[in-house]
């Protein structure tokens, strides 16, 4: 059998085609949708459907997450090493592609346990399958850029494309996912009716990726690549700016994802809001995010890559911290915060994942080393564990603050102390994560001038 085209050749420095930016870029609204759904609604789903306390719904969130932590650096030192007639990294795009639907059905369609304890065996255990299907597609499918293009701007502008598909299936599944459940009926039966209908956009836009990415260039395998994990995992963290960017971005990623668990109850608890408000919230947050993706790619080729992230945490973190004065009656400012989120959020995206192929360029031509996989792997626990402590801790700042949980439809009145605990979730603790990863992205030195220094010196 034949190779695809452009396996094997060199990553490319000319621009790459329409077609490749899209067939790569489409796999993200895939991503996006699973990362947003059990992000949004799992905790939300087990404590006010399932019956399970807030600190237990925590920690089934948190455990699958410890997992990803050991399986993504192991899976990205497996596609390094990987050698098929489909490159080192699209057999692993098939295969996620196949299996993530399964599980993430799963994981919203459970027997009528009557124990909840049975109940939280099931999630956490559909989760950790879920989770390990996400780790053999998103791994490899984040290393491919980095194979595709050395070019400072053309991996921005990949990057671009990537993060905007991103949103729209983050948009996509955050507005309809609430709207699916009720149209369900709500309770179990519309978790898990929302669930086939949201499996089957995972499948066709991984399945699109693994097809529209066949003459994306890509690299071989070299016997250099062979070397322990854990070796490899010291040589990928003592490259200074990879580690840097992974300080700062982990720090973020706590943020997004307690104010992603937080959200459902701050529409319902805090606005007295329903399905419609989550809805119309989350539009108001990824809809902005759309449509200033371009603009974002525009202002890091004129300031820079780190400045723009810096620009954009801060955007995040004031719309986050201004979300402590909502109040029912003045929606239009919340949604006006929310927006503001929403544009900071697009470059809290973008410019992490394209500075990472610089930092795995830089290491490359400095080490003469092909291991994107371990970088990426390393990239993605950190990506996946910093939104479960978020959630983890979600959930014990709520059971802290004395929420009530309960089962089916019920809406239970909060005591104050809960209020205010989704109040800090939902704004203060947030708004924090982002303040505090401004001085550890500072440090970044990887910029324009110096990849271009070190492309130089390797040729």
């Amino acid at each position: 059998m034949g190779r695809d085209p452009g396996e094997g050749g060199r990553a490319s420095k000319s621009k790459l085609g329409l077609g490749i930016h899209a067939g790569y870029g489409v796999g993200a609204v895939g991503t996006g949708i699973y990362a947003t759904v059990p992000g949004l609604l799992l905790l939300f789903f087990m404590t006010d459907t399932l019956g399970i306390p807030a600190w237990l719904a925590g920690v089934g969130i948190f455990v699958p997450k410890l997992w990803d932590v050991l399986t993504d650096p192991l899976m990205g030192t497996i596609s390094d090493r990987t050698q098929s007639r489909w490159g080192r990294r699209r057999p692993y795009l098939l295969a996620g592609a196949l299996s993530l639907p399964l599980s993430f059905v799963m994981l919203f369609s459970l027997p009528a346990f009557a124990d909840p304890m049975l109940s939280f065996a099931w999630v956490m255990f559909a989760y950790l399958l879920a989770a390990t299907s996400f780790t053999v597609f998103s791994v490899p499918y984040t290393a491919m850029p980095a194979e595709m293009s050395e070019d400072y701007d053309e991996v921005t502008s990949l990057m671009g494309w990537r993060i905007a598909l991103l949103t729209v299936g983050v948009l996509l599944s955050g507005a309809l996912a609430p709207q699916l459940v009720a149209l369900g009926g709500g309770g179990r039966s519309g978790y898990a009716s929302m669930s086939w209908a949201l499996a089957g956009m995972i499948f066709a836009a991984m399945f699109l990726t693994f097809v529209g990415t066949r003459r994306a260039p890509s690299r071989p395998r070299l016997e250099q690549d062979a070397q322990p994990l854990l070796e490899q995992i010291r040589g990928a963290l003592a490259v200074r700016p990879f580690r840097v960017l992974l300080g700062g971005y982990a720090m973020q990623l706590v943020g997004v994802g307690v104010v992603l668990a937080c959200v459902p109850y701050f529409a319902r608890y805090t606005l007295g809001g329903d399905d419609d408000t989550l809805t119309f919230m989350f539009v108001t947050l990824v809809g902005p995010a759309v449509l200033v993706m371009p603009v974002w790619v525009r202002v890091s080729r004129a300031i820079g890559k780190r400045r723009a992230l810096l620009a954009s945490t801060t955007l995040f973190a004031c719309g986050a911290a201004c979300l402590w004065f909502a109040r029912p009656e003045g929606l239009a400012v919340v949604y006006a915060c929310v927006a503001l989120m929403g544009i900071g959020w697009a470059g809290t995206q973008l410019f992490p994942f394209s500075m990472l192929p610089d930092t795995i360029a830089a290491d490359r031509q400095q080490s003469g080393q092909r291991r994107e996989g371990v970088f990426t792997g390393l990239w993605m626990a950190v990506d996946k564990g910093g939104l479960a402590v978020g959630a983890l801790l979600a959930g014990l700042v709520l059971d802290f603050g004395g929420f009530v949980e309960s089962e089916g439809q019920a809406v239970v009145n909060q005591p104050s102390s809960a209020l205010t605990a989704i109040r800090i979730g939902a704004a203060l603790l947030p708004a924090i994560c982002m303040f505090i990863s401004l001085p550890i992205l500072r440090r970044y030195a990887l910029d324009r001038a110096a990849v271009r220094e070190l492309q130089q010196e390797a040729t």
